[in-house]
């Protein structure tokens, strides 16, 4: 379901009021007989402006940004740690996933390091196997992260058939050499260049942690 823009009113206020000053200068004239030269000139003023409203109202409604349409993801809220690692790194994952899920718009994760899935939290489907394809590969290969800010146009979606299937972004993020971290959105273009950073460092700092435990 898309969710509403916040600041649709705000972008129309221009032109609605350019528009109504307008007509009501129109109907202030038509109905006027005899028109005085300060009337006339007040009558110019008011046309000028009311088209200045109009124009800036125009203006607004392709430079002003428009929050992302948000849906709801085909899913249901889940959480599974591994049980086979240290609680150390089970108390890591549970606190770098709540940050996560409370600070950014991810609403999903999926957390895998040496082979083994560590972390299934949030919005996911019921399908439990996780195997990641080329692009999951080439972020652990080339150690860097790889955002794929709508995912409907990437032939390469198919590979993420672990998240909700109307996932709208996802953001695959390294876990050292051996791992990944993937996160999805319930919107396109919806992560900010200050939540890449601290998705980053969460990532590094978990890296660190499995690295040393696991």
């Amino acid at each position: 379901m898309a969710q509403a823009d916040p600041n649709r009113v705000l972008r129309l206020l221009p032109l609605v009021a350019g528009t109504l000053g307008g007509v009501l200068l129109l109907i202030n004239r038509s109905v006027t007989e005899n028109l005085t030269g300060t009337q006339s000139r007040s009558d110019v003023l008011g046309v000028l402006l009311s088209a200045l409203l109009i124009l800036v109202g125009l203006l607004w409604q392709q430079v002003q940004p428009r929050s992302p349409d948000a849906v709801e993801l085909e899913g249901t809220q889940q959480f599974d740690l591994a049980e086979d690692i240290p609680d150390e790194v089970r108390k890591e994952l549970a606190w770098a996933s709540h940050l996560l899920l409370t600070n950014t718009v991810t609403k999903a994760i999926v957390a895998y390091y040496g082979d083994r899935l560590l972390l299934r939290r949030g919005i996911l489907p019921e399908k439990q196997e996780v195997s990641f394809g080329a692009i999951a590969k080439r972020v652990i290969e080339k150690q860097k992260p790889v955002y794929l800010v709508d995912l409907k146009v990437y032939p390469g979606k198919i590979e993420f058939d672990y998240l909700p299937l109307n996932t709208q972004g996802v953001i695959c993020q390294p876990l050292g050499e051996q791992g990944i971290l993937v996160l999805g959105a319930n919107a396109p273009r919806s992560y900010t260049k200050q939540d890449e950073r601290w998705i980053t460092g969460i990532a590094e700092k978990l890296s660190d942690t499995l690295a040393v435990n696991l």
